[in-house]
């Protein structure tokens, strides 16, 4: 059922630092000067890691969460909802970017605008679209970075197979098909989308 692929499989994932038999030690600015080339990065272990290109399904997938998240939160004043090119820094020093995050009001007080570099921790709602690349160990491994620092939910997105996996762990907590619908809960309240909208086929 899973796109997942195996950890032996290979990616399109580039480790840009094996060249070098010595991890280096990147600092916050040097990692927000990477080029802006279309890539996106996650530093992962002390090795910079290209997340590469995705395909038009998962960008439209992530469309639809984005704009569904974007409008609910902004007007009723809930928190932020950032795109995949925001990195937070993880305790590790990891640089994590999920698809889509969404970050609580209640972390944000006393800003009167977001900061131009990492926000400490996980976002409060991780989501990852997955890519035919990604592996199974890559995917647990992220999970449980981003729980360690304090994410509330994470839902994962199988645009191949139509259906989410929601985590409140780094274990899965359950599976929803495309005749159920994902639900906010205490962290976005009253947000809720028909898990089938995700993966509407086009109309026009």
């Amino acid at each position: 059922m899973s796109t997942l692929s195996s950890p032996s499989t290979p990616t399109p994932t580039q480790r840009l630092s094996e060249q070098s038999p010595e991890k280096k030690i990147w600092t916050d600015a040097e990692f927000m000067a990477l080029p802006k080339d279309g890539h996106r990065y996650e530093l992962v272990n002390g090795e910079l890691i290209d997340m590469g290109n995705s395909g038009a399904k998962h960008g439209y997938v992530a469309v639809i969460l984005s704009a569904a998240l974007f409008n609910h939160v902004f007007s009723r004043k809930l928190g932020a909802v950032m795109d995949s090119s925001t990195a937070f820094k993880m305790k590790s020093g990891n640089k994590r970017s999920p698809d889509i995050s969404f970050v609580d009001k209640q972390r944000l007080q006393g800003m009167e605008e977001l900061p131009d570099g990492f926000l400490e921790g996980a976002p409060d709602l991780a989501v990852e679209v997955l890519s035919p690349g990604n592996t199974v160990e890559e995917m647990h491994n992220k999970m449980v970075e981003y729980f360690e620092n304090d994410a509330r939910l994470v839902w994962v997105i199988h645009p191949n197979e139509h259906y989410v996996l929601v985590y409140r762990s780094p274990q899965p907590d359950r599976l929803l098909k495309s005749t159920d619908a994902l639900d906010g809960e205490e962290i976005i309240p009253g947000f809720t989308l028909p898990v089938s909208e995700l993966f509407q086929k086009l109309s026009f």
